[in-house]
């Protein structure tokens, strides 16, 4: 999803709008999770940048596209552009820097 998208509509509310574009970026960040992930993947992560612009967008987390809109909103800002490109990746397996005895002892 690469998207510029307008903070005002000629007929709903800011509040409602801003809702709105919140809940089509969790739809389809949700979409994109139940794709089926290529052999071998294990789960689906985001590359996310968001920015006043194309240009000016840096990256950011998954987690912070919310309080990105929000402070967008804050600072009368027309539109926003925002960019989600999902990509399939397997964990690293976990390196247990203790024995397992002392585990059990604590």
């Amino acid at each position: 999803m690469k998207k510029t998208i307008a903070l005002t509509h000629p007929k709903l509310q800011p509040a409602r709008w801003v809702d709105s574009i919140k809940y089509d970026i969790k739809k389809y960040l949700n979409r994109e999770r139940r794709k089926t992930l290529p052999v071998g993947m294990d789960y689906w992560t985001f590359d996310c940048r968001f920015g006043a612009s194309e240009e000016k967008a840096e990256k950011i987390f998954t987690s912070e596209i919310n309080k990105h809109i929000d402070a967008a909103v804050a600072q009368e800002l027309e539109s926003f552009y925002v960019e989600i490109l999902a990509r399939a990746c397997k964990h690293k397996p976990r390196e247990l820097g203790f024995d397992i005895d002392e585990a059990d002892e604590g």
